[in-house]
């Protein structure tokens, strides 16, 4: 069985209690939240989320991207949000590598030369929050009056940590 057909299993059984589907599709906290991928991070739950709360747009690293910006700009002009919280985390994959190291492992394993393409990792983790923030303040994408801060996530504790409040 295949991980998709898992899925719709458990789907099936998911649908039978489902009571969502007059939620509004504006976020009823009117939050954005920017995190990681990881597959440890449970946003919803850390953060004592339901359904309909926010929206949670998570990349590699919970990086300001431009594809995040992208998401954030859709929240905020077309849904209504008006703050962002950025949450990275500790023991995250983004503190063990390098742009060089990430393009060498793609050109021996693939045959893919990846050019000058920044994987935004990070060294220090605090620090990845600061500049996650100000590049998300100094867009401008992202209108002044939107209040963002950031935090860290602990993956062995479960606490979050603010770093930069609005």
């Amino acid at each position: 069985m295949s991980r998709l057909d898992e899925f719709s299993t458990a789907n099936r059984s998911y649908t039978k209690s489902f009571k969502h589907g007059d939620l509004p599709m504006p976020p009823k906290r009117q939050v954005a939240v920017l995190t990681c991928m990881d597959a440890r991070l449970h946003p919803e739950k850390f953060l004592g989320l339901d359904v309909g709360d926010a929206h949670v747009i998570r990349n590699a690293g919970g990086r300001a991207s431009d594809d995040a910006i992208r998401s954030l700009v859709i929240s905020e002009q077309l849904l209504g949000t008006n703050e962002v919280i950025v949450i990275h985390h500790t023991d995250c994959v983004r503190l063990t590598f390098s742009n060089e190291d990430l393009a060498a492992k793609c050109r021996a394993e693939l045959g893919v030369d990846v050019g000058d393409r920044d994987f935004l990792p990070f060294g220090d983790l605090e620090q990845s929050v600061w500049d996650d923030v100000e590049t998300l303040r100094s867009s401008p994408l992202i209108p002044g009056n939107v209040t963002i801060s950031g935090a860290v996530y602990d993956v062995h504790t479960g606490e979050l940590q603010t770093i930069v409040r609005d």
